[in-house]
């Protein structure tokens, strides 16, 4: 029962509502005495010849209308306690959801999101269940097993109560004992659904690209591998299940046996009349229901409980990236400085940047190039602050990034990633996700600037085209100027490119870049790119080599330094013109 005790905090919160629902269980519990004392009375008046129709029509009333009261009851405790076990849902249901969002990309490194998708729904429903079935039950089979046990014992018989109770110990330690493998064996159950939902959710993903090689049956067979251990797995919990009530019926019998066997005695020794009997036994079928929902509530305690730690134990999950307690509430801008001594990715021994150090005058651009691999988007992740950790400072405006609200130094930048992720929704409601009140004519601005607006306007429906999951219907660089657009119409202090204009041609990256710097006069560009083309104009261009600066300047220094740089920028030169036919 320790999962009750975990969830007090939510029981104190509704604790009217749990209270009026357990009062409510209470009275109906002791209803349910009256049909089998009403039955004794009658039989024993049978018994004795004594019985006369107006009896009859008094004791009809009264069943009628405690059968009336436990109906009307019956609705307004499950109000109560499943209503209230639905708002636990949607608090731990958003408590998930904010701790997602809170958290730093090394967090989604090791999680996977199948994994996270089934925290979210599967492991909430258990812990529902907990708090609305499971205090159900363990209020209705306490309340109607013991008030059953007093009337059996103090209104007919205490021996023979005695008697039929000696078998209840031996089924308490069965069902501890299953609610114990049911605990571990759920617990697996839980995590191959995981698995199973992750899978799921990775295969549909890239779809295309298990299609493109090939390999529909080999993914077929792996999805067939882990959707029969979900099934073996569930089997091993529904088993010891299964045990519950075989158990329960088996004691259930054991007490009626004893029952009537001693009851008859008594009868004959009269200490007992027929009616009493008859009554006896009723309260003894009575008794079946909390037997029953004893076991029942064991399985739903320790599903619960499975649930409820897997979900605690992300929950638990640090924070890496929080804000200081005297952080500023205000949106940066001004000069940017770089000064890293040295920074490694969590877990990762060796550094991936070293002796990072430079200084970016507001208005100005700079621009990174480098090999795959040279730090590029790490420095830039720095920036934005999703990852910590580093020897060194950044300044921006004069003060450390810490010195500012991680939300208001990401509204001072917008950053176009080289991994674009467009949602399953409109064009329009695509570029407007940094700013949804943005107007029509504010998200037509800022898709002419990334010189998409024309391409829009050849699709099915324009701006109100559906581009479907992840922007599945456009191709890679209809993708990348949605992404720049939709960071335009923010208008940060700083725009950041990384690597964002590889997927469009010569001509079209000159158009963006052209407009960037005709409409952000006086903003902070940084842009890092494959292509040399992309950052020649710029103010400051960084070449980096195994997380160094190897060299440094405008594009005319660093042609005169006849290095990396030149080399790389030579060679683009010559490719181009071989793929123009030379001319």
């Amino acid at each position: 029962m320790k999962v009750f005790l975990e969830l007090g905090w939510f029981f104190k919160q509704e604790k009217k509502a749990y209270i009026s629902g357990v009062l409510i269980l209470l009275v109906v519990a002791m209803l349910q005495l009256v049909p089998p004392k009403v039955i004794g009375i009658i039989a024993d008046h049978i018994n004795e010849g004594t019985v006369t129709k107006g009896m009859l029509i008094e004791w009809v009333i009264v069943l009628i209308a405690v059968g009336l009261a436990m109906y009307g009851l019956r609705y307004y405790w499950r109000i109560m306690i499943f209503g209230s076990s639905v708002k636990l849902s949607k608090i731990l249901r958003n408590r998930l959801y904010r701790h997602f969002t809170k958290m730093s990309p090394s967090f989604y490194q090791k999680s996977r999101i199948g994994d996270l998708m089934a925290h979210a729904t599967n492991d909430l429903s258990a812990i529902q269940q907990t708090a609305g079935a499971g205090v159900l039950t363990l209020v209705d089979s306490l309340s109607t097993g013991g008030f059953v046990i007093i009337a059996m014992a103090f209104t007919i018989s205490w021996k023979l109560t005695l008697i039929c109770l000696i078998p209840m110990p031996i089924m308490a330690m069965l069902t501890s004992w299953f609610g114990s493998m049911l605990h571990k064996s759920f617990y697996k159950a839980q995590e191959a659904f995981s698995s199973l939902n992750d899978k799921t959710q990775e295969s549909i993903t890239g779809i295309k690209v298990i299609k493109t090689f090939g390999q529909e049956q080999e993914d077929i067979e792996d999805f067939r591998k882990q959707s029969a251990d979900v099934v073996q797995k569930n089997i091993v919990v529904a088993k010891i299940d299964s045990l519950y009530d075989p158990t329960i019926s088996i004691i259930v019998g054991i007490s009626f046996f004893l029952s009537i066997a001693f009851g008859a005695k008594y009868v004959l020794n009269g200490e007992l009349t027929i009616g009493e009997l008859i009554s006896f036994t009723t309260y003894l079928g009575l008794l079946i229901w909390p037997m029953l929902a004893f076991g029942w509530l064991f399985n739903i305690v320790e599903r619960g409980r499975a649930s409820y730690d897997r979900v605690a134990a992300l929950l638990r999950e640090k924070i890496e990236i929080i804000d200081d307690e005297k952080a500023l509430d205000v949106v940066p801008c001004g000069d940017v400085q770089y000064n890293i001594s040295e920074f490694s990715y969590p877990g990762e021994s060796s550094p991936i940047l070293r002796d990072v150090t430079f200084s970016l005058h507001e208005g100005e651009t700079l621009g990174i190039v480098g090999k795959t691999g040279a730090g590029k988007t790490t420095l830039l992740k720095l920036l934005i602050r999703e990852f910590e950790g580093y020897e060194g400072k950044i300044l921006f405006g004069g003060r450390t990034l810490k010195d500012y609200k991680l939300e208001k130094l990401r509204e001072a930048i917008g950053y176009v990633p080289q991994d674009h992720f467009l949602f399953s929704a409109t064009v329009a409601e695509n570029i407007a996700f940094t700013d949804p009140t943005a107007t029509f004519e504010e998200v037509e601005k800022a898709a002419k600037l990334a010189n998409i607006h024309d391409d829009i306007l050849q699709f099915t429906e324009g701006y109100q085209t559906v581009v479907g999951e992840r922007g599945v219907s456009l191709s890679g660089g209809q993708k990348q100027r949605i992404s720049i657009a939709r960071a335009l119409l923010m208008n940060p202090e700083v725009l950041v490119l990384d690597d964002s204009l590889s997927a469009v041609d010569a001509k079209t990256e000159e158009a963006i870049l052209s407009s960037l710097r005709q409409n952000r006069e006086g903003k902070t560009t940084i842009i890092t790119s494959h292509r040399l083309s992309a950052i020649q104009h710029a103010n400051l261009i960084l070449v980096l080599e195994d997380g160094k600066v190897k060299e440094r300047g405008t594009h005319e220094e660093l042609m005169e330094l006849n290095g990396w740089y030149k080399e790389m920028y030579l060679r683009q030169q010559l490719e181009e013109l071989v793929e123009h036919g030379g001319h």
